[in-house]
């Protein structure tokens, strides 16, 4: 059986720049009869820096989603650690709906005692502090560090490797020394290109958000599970109609 799984870019990009995004996934870690597609939101948010820019992505990604099983989607795969639309996608659809954040705190929580999240600048600190009250976390989590680095959602780390990688790795480093953390979560599936170098040098576990999400959900579709319906009921009345006007279309 093939398994079709849209993962949404919650930020409208070219397709050179979701071709970037895509990059997360190696084709060696894609099993057969999977097949992700990485398909970008029509218009919303560009940072993720404001609760007004967070509310573009919530609302951007769902109307995304919405028609994904009527698409034919198995999956749906949410390319973002604010995991934005994650709870009324799951409302709104039969078929398992994952995001990385969700994905890979409790892939830390697995894997070691306290988790720090390393990302890219300070703006990004209240989209996990969000879900980690969401998801009752923070007796697991050591810290959050930033590398004070404006992101680039496009080109994402490329060409600047030599500054990023070393500064990301540092603040590791102290989450590890500092904090008591003995599990990094990437916080962004912007900067999973930093992750084979960090995974290199640190001595414990490194966690990529998006491939995690990604291979949840063939997890998910391989055993034929998916979100509950007591905590996620769907709607009585369905309005699909208002986050398509909502996006113009």
């Amino acid at each position: 059986m093939t398994h079709r799984i849209k993962v949404i870019i919650p930020i409208p990009m070219d397709q050179e720049s979701a071709d970037n995004r895509a990059s997360q996934l190696p084709a060696g870690m894609i099993l057969p009869g999977f097949h992700p597609e990485f398909v970008p939101v029509a218009k919303g948010a560009s940072l993720g820096d404001s609760a007004y820019d967070v509310l573009l992505m919530d609302f951007s990604v769902v109307q995304a989603g919405l028609r994904a099983q009527e698409e034919g989607y198995s999956a749906v795969c949410i390319d973002t650690v604010s995991d934005s639309g994650l709870a009324a996608l799951r409302s709104r659809l039969d078929i398992p709906v994952i995001a990385p954040g969700m994905a890979a705190f409790h892939t830390a929580c697995m894997l070691g005692k306290k988790f720090s999240i390393i990302t890219m600048w300070d703006e990004w600190f209240p989209l996990y502090e969000k879900t980690l009250t969401e998801y009752h976390l923070w007796p697991r989590v050591a810290s959050l560090r930033s590398i004070k680095t404006r992101p680039d959602l496009k080109e994402l780390l490329e060409g600047k490797e030599e500054v990023v990688f070393a500064k990301l790795e540092a603040e590791a480093r102290r989450a590890m020394e500092e904090d008591g953390a003995d599990v990094i979560v990437l916080g962004s599936t912007t900067m999973h290109q930093s992750h084979a170098y960090l995974a290199e040098r640190l001595p414990i576990p490194v966690i990529n958000p998006g491939l995690v999400s990604y291979k949840l959900c063939e997890m998910l579709l391989s055993l034929g599970l998916s979100q509950s319906r007591k905590a996620y009921p769907a709607p009585q009345i369905l309005n699909d109609a208002a986050y398509h006007g909502f996006a113009g279309q």
